[in-house]
């Protein structure tokens, strides 16, 4: 009887096995890690033994990632998940004072994984989670973002502390080096690699689309072209659609001098293209980059 039960668990396995595989398609990354006890964060502890409750207790982890357990007195707490501080616990609590104990820790209050947004956001403001989030997890705690948000989203580390009260946080960004992710990849084409995974303490801002940084959302085309002037960037464009998307080329226009300027920190980078050839397939067209600057000029005869 015990073998046929068991049986019919396991049949009942590879059914569910399946299943649950099929449900759980979100990548591992955006499913957040297991929890680690950090600074602030308030936990209970209840101890059990010969049957009876025989302790409970709250307490606090300090900035220092100390807590005071009773019996046992300061322990290190941060970084460690909740099984590990239970086993840590555990076992003086059973040589000193308690014959096989029953050990119980949860997280009565989350305060150390805390993430500020801002910006082309539903509900701005400091968001503090249970276990590391992604940016998309953010974004969604945050009431999603909005209609006419920018494609760029900047991010800085270990920042919590520094967003200045009662002001919006891009002053933040003025003199620093955010780590900039391409929310149109990421919210429009659905690239999990841009869904990075936040860290405690971060700032994201993610500007209005109207105030994103030009040299991050639109390209420049000047010279012999019928509407030179300044266009919005779209992934995937190239040197010779944009020059059409521009009206096309002047009747004094020289394709084949075609000049594509970038700018890459302090430096300059100019990649010539013959458009000609281009247009006769005998050579491959350049992909254009957001800041970009395609220059077509007039002909020498």
């Amino acid at each position: 009887m015990i073998r046929s039960q068991r049986l019919k668990l396991i049949s009942i396995a590879t059914i569910l096995i399946p299943l649950t595989l099929l449900v759980c398609r979100e990548p591992l990354q955006a499913q957040g890690t297991a929890y680690r006890i950090g600074p602030r964060d308030v936990l209970t502890l209840t101890i059990y033994a010969g049957g009876e409750e025989q302790q409970t207790a709250d307490f606090t982890v300090s900035s220092q990632g100390m807590t005071n357990v009773p019996f046992i007195g300061s322990v290190k707490a941060e970084g460690l998940t909740i099984p590990q501080l239970e086993e840590l616990v555990t076992k003086p609590l059973t040589a000193d004072f308690f014959v096989d104990p029953e050990i119980n820790i949860v997280i009565k209050e989350y305060h150390s994984l805390q993430y500020y947004i801002s910006g082309a956001i539903g509900s701005p403001g400091l968001y503090e989670m249970t276990s590391k989030a992604t940016l998309m997890e953010l974004i969604a705690k945050a009431g999603g973002v909005s209609s006419n948000r920018g494609n760029i989203a900047y991010i800085l580390h270990q920042s919590t502390d520094h967003v200045p009260p009662g002001k919006k946080n891009h002053s933040l960004f003025s003199d620093k080096d955010p780590v900039k992710i391409n929310l149109k990849t990421l919210l429009d084409k659905g690239d999990m690699s841009q869904n990075i995974v936040l860290q405690s303490g971060d700032v994201v801002y993610i500007p209005l689309q109207v105030s994103q940084n030009l040299s991050e959302s639109k390209i420049y085309i000047e010279g012999e072209v019928k509407d030179p002037g300044v266009y919005d960037y779209q992934d995937g464009l190239t040197a010779l659609n944009a020059c059409i998307m521009a009206g096309g080329f002047s009747k004094f226009a020289a394709p084949n001098r075609t000049r594509i300027i970038r700018q890459n920190g302090d430096e300059q980078i100019i990649i010539k293209i013959n458009l000609n050839d281009v247009k006769k397939g005998e050579i491959p067209d350049a992909e254009i980059k957001p800041g970009d600057r395609i220059h077509i000029p007039e002909t020498w005869l």
